[in-house]
């Protein structure tokens, strides 16, 4: 079998940012995925489920209300390494246009308060497993040290 093209990153040169990791076709529409990559693979210890759990239910939460993503928001969640999350949007999007939307929403994770959407037994299936504090501490880094200050290494997949 061939590799699927995630498993081609040189993920020892992955810094954290935001890259297109593909676009593909439903019909006539692209579809852009994002690696949102929060954490640097293999150097840095992975999120913990709680928190990645917590961003997740904030994020799509925030996507899907967007008033100019909403609708195209396909897809939000967390990459199995926990070292970040997919974004599917339909739309030919680069890096570098979605910035702002990125910000929004990594402020919006950051600054909440309050009881977490989705987080009850009836409407998930692991409702427990959420830690609201670490999520906001993570959004808040991730939005300081590499969204505020983003740099073109952090934007194209590394050779």
């Amino acid at each position: 079998m061939e590799k699927i093209t995630s498993f081609t990153i040189n993920h020892l040169a992955l810094l954290p940012g935001v890259y297109v990791s593909r676009k593909d076709y439903a019909g006539d529409t692209v579809i852009t995925t994002f690696d949102i990559r929060m954490t640097r693979p293999n150097y840095e210890p992975v999120m913990n489920t709680a928190e990645v759990h917590t961003i997740e239910h904030l994020g799509a939460t925030f996507l899907r209300n967007h008033k100019e993503f909403g609708s195209k928001t396909i897809y939000f969640g967390p990459m199995g390494c926990r070292t970040g999350f997919y974004l599917l949007l339909a739309g030919d999007y680069s890096s570098r246009e979605i910035l702002p939307l990125l910000n929004e929403m990594f402020a919006f994770i950051a600054e909440y308060e309050g009881d977490v959407p989705g987080a009850s037994a009836k409407d998930c299936g692991n409702y427990l497993d959420m830690n609201l504090p670490m999520a906001r501490y993570l959004a808040r880094k991730y939005k300081n040290e590499v969204l505020d200050q983003i740099t073109e290494e952090r934007l194209v997949y590394p050779d």
